[in-house]
């Protein structure tokens, strides 16, 4: 079985476009044409992978990625019209993984896709040895990709996690914005160091007891973000 996508916009010829191009590459793909649908579709199913168009019916797509946040941690691109900067923060603001402006290539999204479930690694990794980390208060599951704070599991996006599992396997080394940038989000990525200060923030407001006195996740002022 390929892998699942689930494909949300209310422009049917966009849905149909999307779809068959991804079906041509052995993807199961569902479809919704607006927020309520796929919200009750996300809950319901497991998928490997959200696209997400911003402007919907009933529920826009911000509102859609905040909830589907509260209770799983797929990849979630959002699908946006606009080319303003302040559109996309806020759309990785609510939690998703990547944007991709309308209109795109499809070809673009299939890469893009890809790109993600390969540094998710959500399909067709060989099962290891689970490795945990445990500093502080703080418990990794590197293999689960869960992590925990006194025993409760914090529910991180992917790329929250990838960004805290860098940081923690590498303590007291200090990574600079555009170094997060590349290895996270890899170099083809199309967005800017402000997704990164977007995603710590995120993270903090997670993990650390008081988010403005961060104890694990730290800045080197001038230099980047390390773990302490």
């Amino acid at each position: 079985m390929g892998q699942r996508v689930l494909v949300v916009d209310d422009e049917k010829l966009i849905v149909k476009g999307i779809r068959f191009s991804l079906e041509q590459d052995g993807m199961e793909v569902d479809c919704a044409y607006d927020g309520e649908e796929a919200l009750e579709l996300a809950q319901r199913n497991h998928y490997d992978m959200i696209l997400l168009d911003i402007m919907l019916p009933k529920m826009t797509g911000f509102e859609v990625c905040q909830q589907i946040r509260g209770f799983s941690n797929v990849p979630i691109v959002m699908l946006t019209a606009k080319g303003d900067d302040m559109d996309k923060i806020l759309g990785l603001d609510y939690g998703a993984d990547d944007y991709i402006t309308k209109p795109f290539n499809i070809l673009e999204v299939k890469a893009r896709i890809k790109a993600i479930m390969r540094r998710t690694g959500r399909k067709g990794e060989e099962k290891q040895a689970q490795r945990v980390i445990e500093q502080g208060d703080m418990r990794l599951d590197c293999d689960g990709r869960r992590v925990y704070i006194s025993g409760k599991e914090i529910n991180l996006t992917a790329k929250e996690f990838e960004v805290l599992e860098l940081l923690i396997k590498n303590p007291g080394k200090v990574y600079s914005r555009e170094n997060l940038l590349k290895i996270v989000w890899g170099s083809d990525y199309p967005g800017d160091v402000r997704t990164v200060d977007v995603h710590i923030r995120r993270l903090r407001e997670k993990i650390e007891k008081v988010p403005g006195e961060p104890a694990y996740v730290r800045t080197k002022w001038g230099v980047g973000y390390y773990f302490a």
